[in-house]
């Protein structure tokens, strides 16, 4: 009996092959050609995006599409073929398909105009693929009518699926796979699954964004990047937490790391014992795709662009020699990692771009003031960082100077440096000063309220924290539980509103409650802006930049054209966004990309759909004065002040560079970052989240250990 083989199965399952050195390709078409056999279906269509192509781009997928339609035709399934042999030609196509899709979304995307493809060029070369992908169905429909193309109905599920998993379905990617899913056409879903996607892509208001250079983008998250770089996302953070969301996704991370657990016997007796090696590892089973994702746009920008952010291991943050170890030996395996893959990315291109050097930069916590010391001396290697949890002007700017430092120095080496970020965690900062100011009015109001207890539980019903206030018998952290911001989004819940007015011992009515809170969250909204726009007028409005650049030069002994790449290659990276608002008020030409959640891109969208929307009302937004009334009613909160001024110290040395303006004295100081509110907390998530995962990959170790008794018996 002939076995039945699970088309839509054998696609989803289907792996590509390694990477084989040395290459023995012919010439660029015949070097896609085999990789896209491989299974390499990704590299083969970004090996194109070079500049090498232009002018050749219509050609080389011409030959590309001779040489695939050959093997599609002689990969017509028989029924006297052997399963093995069905599942092969099945794979044939399969990877044909994905080839040529993956060839027309970069040439639809922004890849496409940084090469510098010309639209007749681009516009050319899709309609040939699109014209391939009809004839190809057509011819799998002819064979069996009643099958309506079935390698390329998976194939197009197969992408469609890997959209849907971003963020479990809450990210702009997820709706964008609903929208290009509803213009499908039967018949034709190769072919019209690319046409909608061009549409789905070039309609995004971050296509538009980038390609009209009002800012740069990156993603919080490690998944759903290849359709991010299609609408010009240049960037991506990891941490801890999105790690372990990473797996949660994407569960073939797991059959990948069960791979490398394999291939580490001497885990296996005892993981606990390896328990920092095994959490790295896992993390960078998620990294190494992020790597190659941006790997195209980190040699077309000269390492400017195309930056992947690690976050180095929070339980050695405050030591600048585990620190530097950590990330010493995570890019050592990424360039490891990458010179096998650029030997194929770039093969037949010149030689003269540097091959090997990892898109990599490390993400240095700045939870004490030794964070400068680190963020210096990867600096000084020429490896490239971003500052994270940093939420204030004078944190950040202490920061910024640190990683001045180490890039002059590394220049003075003559390296050529990497992009290095300063992240400004502002919703962060925001749900913080929320909390703060939630808890300082709730308990003013119960202060003078004999039935404390029963306001607090019907306050914890409306906010759905019951549970979780049962738990404790402590008034003041019952209050904590009800004003955090797992609860509590907003001052103008209703629940807080009622809350408060029955409480309120005067005749204080709802309504003014409602406008009084109303007016203290519209100002707190844009406590992580002012932030992030301060530090950007200090280091790059153009009275300053130039002052900067003269005291580089003075201090650190580096040429004006030195000087000009380490300012050229910082930007400020705001993140944690929790509205649209805080995307357009920080746009700015140069300097500056912003990092953005997927669910908050799926806002960011929403809002660009409303009619009158124009994104160049924002350009450069982030130069923008602040509104007084609301810096007015900002600086009566202490933590904003600690986070909006700088310090006495801090001050005279922007004086000696020759920044001028009233900046405040009451910011945080570098022994005071460790005990500053967020801080505290986002650290705290950080380790908890990364100590979750450590223990997650250690179980799995100690599972799959289980399985492979020889191997444990190797290992002892």
């Amino acid at each position: 009996m002939r076995q039945v083989i699970d088309v839509r199965q054998t696609v989803f399952e289907d792996k590509p092959e390694g990477l084989e050195l040395p290459i023995r390709s012919l010439d660029h078409s015949d070097h896609v050609f085999k990789n896209v056999l491989a299974g390499r279906s990704r590299l083969a269509a970004d090996h194109l995006l070079s500049r090498e192509m232009v002018g050749r781009l219509s050609e080389t997928v011409g030959n590309v599409i001779r040489q695939l339609n050959l093997e599609f035709l002689k990969s017509e399934v028989s029924p006297h073929d052997p399963a093995d042999v069905r599942i092969g030609k099945i794979r044939v196509r399969q990877r044909a398909y994905e080839a040529l899709i993956e060839i027309a979304l970069n040439t639809v995307g922004a890849e496409s105009k940084r090469v510098g493809f010309s639209e007749e060029e681009a516009e050319k070369t899709l309609q040939h693929i699109v014209r391939t992908l009809e004839i190809w169905e057509s011819s799998e429909a002819q064979v069996d009518p009643s099958s309506e193309g079935p390698v390329a109905r998976a194939v197009v599920e197969k992408f469609i699926h890997d959209m849907k998993i971003v963020a479990s379905g809450t990210s702009m990617v997820a709706r964008m796979a609903e929208e290009i899913e509803g213009e499908l056409v039967r018949g034709r879903l190769a072919a019209t699954f690319v046409l909608a996607a061009r549409r789905a892509v070039q309609e995004n208001v971050y296509f538009k964004m980038s390609a009209q250079g009002l800012c740069k983008f990156g993603n919080d998250y490690a998944l759903g990047l290849r359709w991010l770089r299609h609408l010009g996302f240049v960037q991506v953070s990891t941490n801890p937490v999105l790690a372990a969301r990473a797996y949660d996704d994407d569960s073939s991370l797991w059959d990948d790391f069960r791979e490398v657990v394999q291939g580490h016997p001497e885990w296996h007796s005892h993981p606990d014992n390896f328990g920092d090696e095994i959490v790295m590892q896992a993390t960078m089973v998620a990294l190494w795709p992020n790597l190659v994702v941006f790997r195209p746009i980190a040699f077309l920008s000269k390492s400017r662009d195309g930056m992947v952010s690690y976050q180095l291991n929070p339980s050695v943050a405050g030591s600048l020699e585990g620190s530097v170890e950590d990330a010493l030996k995570i890019y050592s395996s990424a360039g490891e990692f990458l010179r096998g893959y650029d030997a194929h990315l770039m093969w037949g291109y010149p030689s003269e771009e540097e091959r090997g050097r990892p898109n990599i930069v490390f993400k240095v916590a700045g939870e004490s003031a030794v964070a400068g010391d680190i963020t210096a001396a990867v600096n000084g290697m020429d490896i490239g960082t971003n500052n994270t949890v940093t939420f204030a002007v004078a944190q950040e700017s202490t920061l910024i100077m640190a990683a001045m430092r180490g890039m002059a120095r590394a220049k003075r080496m003559g390296m050529s440096l990497t992009q290095v970020y300063e992240t400004n965690m502002g919703g962060r900062l925001e749900s913080h000063i929320r909390e703060t100011e939630a808890e300082r009015v709730l308990n003013a109001i119960l202060e003078d309220t004999p039935d404390k207890e029963t306001i607090l539980r019907k306050l914890a019903q409306g906010l759905g924290a019951l549970e979780e206030l049962d738990k404790t018998a402590s008034l003041e952290e019952k209050v904590r539980i009800v004003c955090s911001s797992r609860y509590l989004k907003t001052l103008t819940d209703r629940a807080f509103v009622d809350a408060l007015t029955a409480a309120e011992v005067g005749e204080a009515s709802s309504e003014e409650t409602l406008r009084s809170l109303a007016e203290l969250e519209e100002a707190i909204g844009y406590a992580g802006t002012l932030v992030a726009q301060r530090v950007y007028r200090i280091f790059f409005s153009r009275e300053n930049l130039d002052k900067w650049l003269t005291h580089i030069r003075r201090e650190f002994g580096v040429s004006e054209v030195g000087a000009r790449e380490i300012m050229d290659k910082i930007d400020i990276l705001p993140a944690s966004k929790r509205k649209p608002s805080d995307t357009f008020l920080t746009l700015a030409r140069r300097n500056m990309t912003n990092t953005e959640f997927p669910n908050h891109q799926s806002n960011v969208l929403r809002a660009s759909r409303q009619e009158g929307f124009d994104p160049r009302r924002y350009e450069d937004a982030i130069m923008r004065d602040p509104d007084p009334d609301i810096l007015r009613k900002l600086s009566s909160i202490q933590d904003f002040r600690k986070a909006y001024e700088v310090t006495p110290e801090l001050m005279e040395k922007f004086r000696s560079v020759g920044i001028e303006g009233e900046l405040g004295d009451g910011g945080l100081g570098p022994d005071e970052w460790s005990s500053f509110g967020p801080v505290v907390k986002t650290m705290a998530e950080f380790r908890a989240a990364h100590d979750r995962f450590k223990r997650a990959t250690i179980d799995f170790v100690r599972e799959v250990a289980e399985r492979c008794p020889s191997r444990r018996e190797t290992a002892s």
